[in-house]
């Protein structure tokens, strides 16, 4: 078995908020020695929602040579870092889409002893930011899967004050992740893909 963990860093994001998120995402993982992909999940707002909203249309464009999230990439992967903003205490319908067509890989036990974990943004304080990660915990239990969280397993999580994942108030788009809520994206990567190296030994041996 090969020994390097894989990881997929999953995500929807709008105006860029979420995805400057998965980008901290990737860059942890990297460095703790993990292959990485960063796929974004597809688009179900129509041209003109879009086109209405310069930040909306701005990051399609930054972003149109990321590749899509295919349900493989969900079995290729060791560790799965799901990001999305929240709405109304939930995920994205375009990462809920998603998540909707994996039916077959958990039918067939593919999703299962896979660690997860995840990042969200929030327009406003108190904006579902807790409620949206444990509503996206539940999918990864309903797949037999290993939740890691960053907990308080660090000084900065005193300030990021958040141990269900990494998130970020946004004040509507206009405030872009600063470094508390980046360094908690990287400190959930980071023991995500720990716990999957061990995880993934502990299954080899």
């Amino acid at each position: 078995m090969d020994g390097q963990v894989k990881v997929a860093v999953i995500y929807y994001s709008a105006t860029g908020i979420t995805y400057q998120m998965a980008q901290a995402a990737v860059e942890a993982a990297g460095e703790a020695g993990a292959e990485v992909r960063l796929r974004k999940v597809r688009e179900l707002a129509p041209d003109e929602a879009i086109r209405s909203n310069s930040g909306w249309q701005a990051h399609r464009l930054e972003t149109q040579d990321v590749m899509e999230a295919e349900p493989d990439d969900l079995a290729w992967a060791d560790v799965v870092i799901m990001g999305s903003p929240t709405r109304y205490g939930m995920v994205a319908a375009q990462l809920k889409q998603f998540i909707d067509t994996t039916g077959p890989l958990w039918a067939n036990g593919s999703l299962a002893d896979k660690v997860y974990t995840g990042f969200t943004s929030t327009a406003t304080s108190h904006g579902g930011q807790e409620a949206t990660l444990l509503s996206l915990y539940t999918v990864f239990y309903h797949w037999g899967g290993i939740v890691v969280t960053p907990g308080y397993t660090d000084s900065s999580q005193f300030v990021a004050g958040n141990p269900y994942g990494a998130s970020h108030t946004s004040n509507n788009g206009e405030i872009a992740p600063d470094q508390t809520a980046l360094s908690a994206t990287a400190l959930t990567a980071r023991r995500a893909v720990l716990m999957g190296a061990a995880l993934k030994r502990g299954m080899a041996g």
